[in-house]
C-alpha cells in the first residue's frame, strides 16, 4: 500500500486530513485460531461483535472546540521491539527471545513519543503551535463549564489518571513482555503541560488508586531524572498500601459520593456509595489517561473504564471497580442501566474531564496479558496515540480499532460493549429510561449529552459522520502514514 500522508517529525499541522486518506484495511478472516503455546492451549476466537447500530448514525451530541474530534497520531518507527511472546506461563508472558524490554528507549523512541504527543495536541485544538494549542483547550474548558473566558491559572490542580492496572509490584520490576503505559509517552505528556501549557509540576498529580497497584520505576525515576527540574516537582499518588520511595496515598474525600442510578424498582441496592480521591476532589482540571486494548469484562478498557482506578467504597476500605463489575459488564443488556455513565455524569469524574487519551504504543491482548503485533496494523505494534475532549467519541472509535482487531481479546462473542456509550451519548433521556442522576444533594447532570457515540462506515476507510461531509457525530482526524496491510488469514 502507498502512503497518503508523511508524517514530519518537526512540525504537523493539526488540519492533517481525515483517517478516511488512509487505505487497505480489509476484512479480516476471525477462524484462525491462536498457534499452540506453552502454558496456554490454542484459543479459538469468539464470534465476532456487531454493532446493534448501523454505521454512520450518531446519536448525543460531541463535545470539545471541534464537536466529537479524536486524533490518531500513528507512527511505526516508534515502537521497535524485536521482542518474541511464546504464550503465557501463569499470570506472565514467556518472551523466547528480545533484545532488551520494550520499553527501552531503544524500543519505545523518546524522541517520536514527543512529535506524536505534539501533533495530538495541535490536531484536537486545531492549532499549528503547542502553545496556542494548550491556551485554546484550557478557555474552551472554561467556557463551557462556566468559568468564563479565560485559560489556566498557577495554583489550578490538575489530576491525570493513568492505566497502571498491570503495575503491581512496589518491589519487583515490571514483567518482560507485560501491557504497562508507555514511561516515554507518560513523560512526553507532563511537558507539554509543563513546557509549553505553562502548568507549574507542583500542581500536577499522576495517579493511580486501585488496591495493589504502584507507579513503579521505569516512570517514576524517568520523571525525577529528566532535565528539567520542574518536572520533578510533579506528585505520584497510589494506593495507601504501597505507598513508598516518593510516592504519596491517596486520600478519599468522603464528601461528595456518586449515588449510583441502578433503578429502584428492580428492589436491589446496587453498587452503593463510591467516593473520589482528594487529589481529584482538590482539582479543577481531570485527565482520563488510559490504554488502548480489550477487556474481558467489559470489552473494552478505554477512557471511561480507566475511572474505575479512582473509586473508594467505604464500607470495604477497598479502592478498585471490584464492587460494581455486575453494573458494567458487557453481558448488560442492549439498553439497560450502566454504571460508567454515573461515573462520567458526576461533577467530580465526568463534570471535571478536561482532556482524554489512549496510549496505543504497544497494546496488549487484553488488560492483564502481554503486548501484541496487530494483524490489522501489518502484524506490527498499533505505534498510535490517540486524544479527544469527547469521552464518548474516542471510546466509539477506540471499541471500532479493538472489534476490527482478531488478535485483541475481548469485546466478541455474546454481549453489548458499546451499551455505556449509548447511555451516556443520550444521558438525559437514555434507551433504558434510567434517570441518571448521580449526585447525592440532586445537583443536576452537567450536560444533556456526554458525548457523540457512533461506528466508522467500514475498516478499510475508517470514516465517521464529520468526515462524510456532515454535521453531527464523529471526526477521525488521523495525522502520520497509513499502517501497512494487514497479513491475510485464512479460515
Amino acid at each position: 500500500m502507498e502512503h497518503q500522508g508523511k508524517f514530519s517529525r518537526r512540525s504537523v499541522l493539526a488540519t492533517t486530513a481525515v483517517a478516511g486518506f488512509w487505505g487497505g484495511l480489509p476484512g479480516h478472516t476471525w477462524a484462525e485460531p491462536e498457534p499452540q503455546a506453552p502454558g496456554r492451549g490454542p484459543r479459538t476466537p469468539p464470534t465476532p461483535w456487531v454493532p446493534s447500530d448501523q454505521p454512520n448514525t450518531p446519536i448525543g451530541e460531541g463535545r470539545g472546540i471541534h464537536p466529537g474530534r479524536v486524533a490518531w497520531v500513528h507512527d511505526p518507527k516508534v515502537a521497535t521491539w524485536d521482542g518474541v511472546i511464546t504464550g503465557m506461563q501463569g499470570q506472565h508472558p514467556i518472551v523466547a527471545s528480545s533484545t532488551g524490554q520494550w520499553w527501552d528507549d531503544a524500543n519505545c523512541n523518546p524522541e517520536i513519543c514527543g512529535e506524536m504527543m505534539s501533533s495530538a495536541v495541535k490536531t484536537v485544538a486545531g492549532e499549528k503551535s503547542e502553545k496556542k494549542a494548550w491556551e485554546h483547550l484550557f478557555k474552551n474548558f472554561n467556557e463551557t463549564h462556566g468559568f468564563g473566558n479565560k485559560g489556566y491559572k498557577p495554583g489550578e490542580k490538575i489530576a491525570i489518571k493513568v492505566n497502571f492496572n498491570n503495575d503491581r509490584s512496589s518491589t519487583q520490576p515490571w514483567w518482560p513482555g507485560w501491557g504497562y503505559p508507555s514511561p516515554q509517552l507518560i513523560q512526553a505528556f507532563l511537558r507539554q503541560l509543563i513546557q509549553n501549557a505553562g502548568i507549574p509540576g507542583e500542581d500536577i498529580t499522576v495517579f493511580d488508586c486501585t488496591d495493589g497497584r504502584f507507579i513503579s520505576d521505569p516512570v517514576f525515576n524517568r520523571i525525577m531524572s529528566d532535565p528539567d527540574p520542574r518536572m520533578h516537582k510533579v506528585t505520584f499518588a497510589v494506593n495507601p498500601v504501597t505507598a513508598t520511595r516518593g510516592r504519596v496515598p491517596v486520600e478519599p474525600d468522603l464528601s461528595d459520593p456518586i449515588q449510583f442510578s441502578y433503578p429502584q424498582m428492580l428492589q436491589d441496592p446496587g453498587p452503593g456509595l463510591a467516593y473520589q480521591p482528594t487529589v481529584v476532589t482538590h482539582a479543577k482540571y481531570r485527565v482520563s489517561y488510559a490504554m488502548l486494548r480489550a477487556h474481558t469484562i467489559c470489552g473494552v478498557t478505554l477512557c471511561t473504564k480507566n475511572n474505575n482506578g479512582t473509586l473508594y467504597w467505604p464500607t470495604s476500605n477497598y479502592w478498585g471497580p471490584r464492587v460494581y463489575h455486575n453494573f458494567i459488564t458487557k453481558q448488560r443488556k442492549l439498553p439497560d442501566y450502566n454504571a460508567f455513565v454515573d461515573i462520567l455524569a458526576h461533577r467530580q469524574t465526568g463534570g471535571k474531564n478536561f482532556l482524554n487519551f489512549l496510549d496505543g504504543i504497544y497494546s496488549g491482548e487484553h488488560s492483564e496479558t502481554q503486548v501484541t503485533r496487530w494483524k490489522s496494523f501489518g502484524d506490527h505494534w498499533t505505534s498510535s496515540i490517540l486524544m479527544s475532549q469527547d469521552p464518548v467519541a474516542i471510546d466509539s472509535v477506540g471499541l471500532d480499532f479493538i472489534r476490527n482487531e482478531p488478535n485483541e481479546v475481548g469485546p466478541h462473542g455474546p454481549g453489548n460493549p458499546d451499551n455505556f456509550l449509548h447511555e451516556a451519548a443520550l444521558v438525559s433521556d437514555p434507551p433504558s429510561k434510567t434517570k441518571y442522576n448521580p449526585h447525592k444533594d440532586g445537583a443536576p447532570l452537567h450536560a444533556k449529552s456526554l458525548g457523540v457515540h457512533e461506528h466508522w462506515n467500514n475498516p478499510t476507510e475508517r470514516k465517521y459522520s464529520r468526515n462524510l461531509g456532515k454535521k453531527e457525530g464523529i471526526e477521525l482526524v488521523a495525522v502520520g502514514p497509513a499502517p501497512k496491510e494487514p497479513v491475510k488469514t485464512t479460515a
